[in-house]
């Protein structure tokens, strides 16, 4: 290595971001793992197979790259947008007209948001056909379909912030639904239009929902997710038939 490579790779700052050397061997692979804090969530190990696109189809790390980009994109949207009654939609007439790659960054994210759901419903129906919510992972099945709803929420509170007809219907069939719940449904319309109709509290409401409190909970129940992946045995893959074979044949071969 030369005085140059040597000087970045051992200085203080460089190694109290990568303490371990370059992964060369198993035991360095593992270290390089474990040690880092954004790796750290991944398994130290992953079967070969899964690898393959045709086995895991990335949807999983697509539906985050599509949230990566809703962040971005909302964060941006954020500087122009009005949550009140009076100008949310103009607002957005005047972000699509007058800002700079405005009406881009607002096409960006919306279709991120179809992408997202179409990706982690897909990223469903994967691990259902390919039995991958049998046990171990059958919890983790079930933090997926509250990923699920989130995004499906995430979806609908952001429909309805532009404040236009389709956003004043939405929010009537949305909170009826929520009406209908038993027993609590009255409290839990009220507590969602924040009031007894639609009006600038139902705004504030579904924009605070929209921005912070899904997002965050999204971010939360995702580092669980991946927590659990890694906790459940690596990246789930399809069984087939001879490897069922096999571990019958050693069941046995150990019973008898």
């Amino acid at each position: 290595m030369s005085r140059v490579g040597k000087w970045i790779t051992q200085n203080r700052i460089y190694r109290s971001i990568y303490r371990n050397a370059y992964p060369t061997d198993d035991r360095n692979r593992v270290l390089v793992i474990l040690n880092s804090l954004a790796l750290h969530l991944h398994p130290t190990r992953v079967p070969k197979r899964a690898t393959d696109v045709s086995y895991t189809w990335g949807l999983g790390g697509l539906s985050i790259f599509m949230f990566v980009i809703l962040t971005v994109t909302g964060v941006f949207l954020m500087f122009y947008y009005i949550p009140s009654t009076k100008d949310a939609y103009w607002s957005i007439l005047e972000l699509e007209r007058n800002v700079t790659m405005g009406s881009f960054m607002r096409n960006l994210h919306r279709w991120a948001a179809h992408a997202m759901v179409i990706t982690v419903f897909l990223h469903m129906c994967r691990v259902f056909y390919t039995g991958s919510y049998k046990p171990p992972r059958e919890f983790n099945w079930v933090v997926g379909v509250g990923l699920l709803v989130l995004t499906f929420l995430l979806s609908f509170t952001g429909y309805l912030l532009p404040w236009d007809q389709l956003a004043f219907w939405a929010i009537t069939v949305g909170t009826n639904i929520a009406k209908s719940t038993p027993f609590i449904g009255d409290q839990v319309q009220f507590a969602l239009l924040g009031g007894f109709e639609i009006a600038q509290p139902t705004l504030i409401r579904w924009y605070t929902l929209h921005v912070i409190f899904l997002p965050l909970a999204l971010i939360v129940v995702v580092s669980f997710h991946f927590w659990r992946v890694r906790k459940d045995g690596n990246i789930s893959t399809p069984v087939y038939e001879d490897e069922e074979e096999a571990e019958e044949a050693i069941s046995q071969s150990q019973a008898g």
